[in-house]
């Protein structure tokens, strides 16, 4: 037996990622939609547990989404999931990559990250209040 590559294999025809992983594509976006439905969860839940005065519960969905802040800062603000998705298809949409109206994945961020500010702030407030 020979060490040396065999120099007359036939190459791989080049398959399109649509063509070859669909399958891996709805994974990624069925996972990366329960991802986002845990997240958006806490972000909602911040206020309305300060307002029940459950203070750490909402100090630990606060940490839950200080998790994910840190996540996407250290992969320029880009969830990691969107990128894997993105080797299974050509799909650009902004929703591409998770199961959401287009119009909520293009300002997910902008929305989520909004309602996360005023929820920190009105528990922050709210425990001042109280305390």
């Amino acid at each position: 037996m020979s060490s040396q590559p065999r120099t007359n294999a036939t190459p791989r025809p080049v398959i399109p990622p649509t063509t070859w992983a669909p399958g891996k594509l709805r994974t990624v976006k069925l996972l990366h939609t329960v991802v986002w439905v845990l997240f958006a969860g806490c972000t909602v839940a911040i206020p309305i547990l300060a307002l029940m005065n459950m203070f750490i519960a909402a100090a630990v969905a606060s940490s839950i989404m200080l998790f994910e802040v840190a996540v996407l800062m250290c992969n320029q603000f880009r969830c990691p999931l969107t990128d894997m998705a993105a080797r299974y298809t050509d799909d650009r949409r902004d929703n591409f990559d998770i199961y959401l109206p287009e119009w909520l994945a293009r300002h997910n961020k902008t929305i989520f990250g909004t309602l996360y500010a005023v929820g920190m702030l009105f528990a922050f407030g709210r425990w001042m209040l109280v305390r």
